[in-house]
């Protein structure tokens, strides 16, 4: 029987891929890519040559049948996504369950993924902690939020450069301006930043700049942190 391979891939400096990672790329007989354009340089970087096809947020429904159908005709097939560890906030939730549910093997290899180091560098408590992702854009952000007021653990959330004031304004309004927190960028590039302070602070910091660019990680100390 065939498997289903999630290969965690750099988020930022390609250096920070594993061996297992590249043997496994090297192997299997697809990959299921997210963005193929941006997986095709990792690939040819590290001289893999592999057939690419795309899996996304937008046909995973669709893809599903097809995909299922190539593992159980006995196709290795690896899952990666344009940085991270797949089903972390990306594609790969739908395709696991559905190999779980057909028998099929599923072999997650453990590496990066942008919440961690932006974690430990906030300086913010790390022995428990609730990851929230990406919020709602807009139906349910709100509510969201404050079902998140009385949370004591440190939270975690993923963020878009076009809404970051937004979320730093929301979550001031909502938990206090005077709470602690930390914002991370460009993690393991080479002009990867973390910014910390109350968000009051980061406010201050973050909204004169024209332009934002970059993933952000925003972590926000838990109620009495």
């Amino acid at each position: 029987m065939a498997k289903l391979f999630l290969v965690p891939t750099p988020i930022g400096n390609l250096q920070d891929i594993s061996f297992r990672a590249l043997e496994v790329l090297k192997e299997v007989d697809v990959v299921l890519a997210e963005d193929t354009r941006k997986t095709a340089v990792l690939m040819q970087h590290f001289e893999l040559r592999k057939k690419l096809i795309s899996h996304h947020k937008f046909n995973e429904h669709k893809n599903l049948n097809s995909i299922i159908r190539r593992l159980t005709g006995g196709e290795n097939i690896a899952l990666v996504t344009d940085a991270g560890t797949p089903g972390i906030s990306d594609p790969g939730f739908l395709l696991v369950r559905a190999c779980l549910e057909n028998n099929i093997a599923v072999e997650c290899l453990p590496g990066p993924v942008a919440f961690v180091p932006a974690l430990v560098l906030s300086g913010l408590p790390s022995d428990r902690f609730c990851f929230e992702g990406f919020l709602p854009a807009k139906k349910g952000r709100n509510k969201r939020l404050n079902q998140l007021l009385e949370e004591d653990r440190t939270m975690i959330f993923y963020e878009s450069p076009y809404r970051l004031i937004k979320l730093l304004n929301e979550l001031s309004e909502i938990f206090g301006k005077e709470r602690k927190a930390s914002v991370s960028r460009e993690l393991t590039k080479i002009y990867e930043e973390t910014n910390r302070g109350t968000l009051e602070e980061l406010l201050e910091l973050f909204s004169p700049k024209p332009v934002l660019k970059g993933e952000f990680v925003v972590v926000v100390a838990g109620k009495g942190s």
